[in-house]
């Protein structure tokens, strides 16, 4: 029989509830404060992997800077999980809660870019450049796992505290080994962040993805002197490439198909035994991006047919789209108001403006920097733009994450104008200002188990009692050499 609580009773517990509030709110004040102190520290971490530019699964020097970082701190680290040399899982504490927190550091083909605000490659360094910020990414998330740690200690909370170093977000899907070797299991909350141009913590989706080489194999022959003798191997490439453009009529519109030869003959004369296309296929809908992947094989086997070649393929990675979580968001997003946005000085606000120069047809708000985009529930709409890992394990765990401004307003991400100013102060102030919202929010989720309990409720409803988890990229090993035209084994 339930009984009516006492106005005493009521009291107590509402002045019991505020204090324990003002203590959570203390603990994020004295962390934001560690943070900024070690601004230094974390910077020099940052541009250290800037530096590097290490590619996907290849980030053997970036991987390692981090790891170190959380063993001189305290955590235990468990390194090359999942069957992947660079990935690791680095632990602090024990028993529940249990908070994930994402770290990666991969670079880009192709970006080489010094931090100034025209056009440079670096010379004598590597091709690629960190053009979606993951150096400051991995930082960050390093960062506000130390705080959380040193902020557990101090206030004698208990709980864990994993932070998953994952490789290769750009195209090799590492996340998805980490979900499915079970890495996840038993964790209660994962948070993750990324660069941006604005800040933003609303809660929305992405674009699932299927993502393959193409490999055609033909007869070689003098191009000119016996060309009947040869079958092309780029005929078959360019045939498959032209069905799937008549095939974009025929598929729902919010569909993304793009490709890019990365193999088409060594010379004008020779016909080429080999040729390589490697596609991407996304939709709002994993099973539909699956489905469309599927057509995609059709093409390049009636162009293999059709061309007297022959074809294989080689799924390189395959991502769900996110799986938005409104009562995390709205957690994350308090959190990103109290940190506030990014102040630029005078230097910085005209290396801002020099950026904003290089894009024509734009009108840029040079203050984005400084303002928190207003919350906006777009859960139920359908994912856009690009895709990312991160969305499988937001199907096996309640996930949330927020974007930080971290380049220049108007500046989009796989550019040079990021990497160069991912190279600079501007991107390390983003940096810092993701570190505290993460640390804040971890730090609310542990003095919160009634949160971690209404997350959980709504990330049941919204994935399904009858979800049953399947990779996209089904049961092939890491594609530990996707960036380097290796061949898997």
């Amino acid at each position: 029989m339930n009984k009516k609580l006492s106005l005493p009773t009521l009291l107590l517990l509402f002045f019991a509830a505020n204090t324990f509030a003002q203590k959570t709110e203390s603990m994020k004040q004295e962390a934001f404060k560690n943070i900024d102190a070690r601004y230094d520290d974390y910077k020099k971490i940052a541009l250290t992997i800037w530096d590097y530019a290490e590619v996907g699964y290849k980030e053997v020097k970036s991987s390692a800077l981090l790891q170190k970082t959380l063993t001189d701190n305290g955590f235990a680290v468990q390194a090359g999980v999942a069957d992947m040399p660079t990935a690791f899982v680095a632990t602090f504490g024990s028993g529940k809660p249990v908070i994930g927190i994402l770290a990666e550091f991969d670079a880009l083909p192709g970006l080489s870019q010094l931090a100034e605000p025209e056009k440079k490659v670096r010379e004598g360094k590597t091709s690629a450049g960190h053009g979606c910020g993951h150096h400051l990414f991995g930082t960050a998330s390093v960062a506000a796992a130390i705080e959380m740690k040193n902020q557990l200690i101090k206030n004698n909370l208990k709980g864990t505290i994993k932070l998953y170093g994952a490789p290769a977000e750009e195209g090799g899907s590492g996340k998805v080994y980490m979900v499915r070797a079970g890495l996840f299991d038993g964790v209660d909350v994962v948070l993750h962040w990324h660069p941006s141009s604005k800040n933003g913590a609303n809660p929305s989706s992405s674009l699932a993805n299927v993502s393959a080489k193409f490999r055609f194999h033909g007869l070689s022959a003098h191009a000119s002197g016996a060309p009947e003798r040869g079958r092309s191997a780029l005929d078959g490439v360019e045939s498959m490439d032209y069905m799937v453009n008549m095939m974009r009529e025929h598929i729902p519109s919010e569909t993304r198909i793009h490709y890019v030869i990365t193999d088409g003959g060594k010379a004008p004369n020779v016909v080429p035994d080999f040729a390589e296309v490697y596609y991407y296929v996304r939709h709002p809908k994993p099973k539909m991006a699956q489905e469309i992947f599927e057509r995609v094989v059709k093409c390049a086997k009636g162009a293999a047919m059709g061309t007297e070649t022959t074809v294989d393929y080689e799924i390189i990675g395959g991502t769900y789209n996110l799986l938005p979580n409104v009562t995390l968001a709205k957690v994350m997003y308090d959190n990103l108001t109290k940190v506030g946005g990014v102040k630029y000085t005078a230097a910085e606000q005209e290396f801002s403006k020099k950026i904003g120069a290089t894009f024509t047809g734009m009108t840029i708000d040079y203050n984005d920097n400084e303002k928190i985009e207003p919350f906006v529930d777009r859960s139920k709409l359908d994912g856009m733009g690009g895709s990312t890992d991160v969305g499988d394990i937001s199907w096996a765990v309640p996930t949330v994450g927020l974007g930080t401004a971290t380049w220049s307003p108007g500046v989009p991400a796989h550019s040079w104008q990021a990497v160069a100013c991912g190279g600079t102060d501007m991107g390390v102030k983003g940096m810092m200002t993701a570190a505290k919202t993460l640390a804040a929010t971890g730090l609310d989720l542990f003095t919160s188990p009634q949160t971690i309990e209404a997350a959980t409720t709504e990330f049941k409803k919204v994935r399904g009692d009858n979800f049953n988890y399947k990779a996209l990229l089904g049961d092939r090993k890491p594609a530990l050499n996707y960036r380097d035209g290796s061949v898997n084994e």
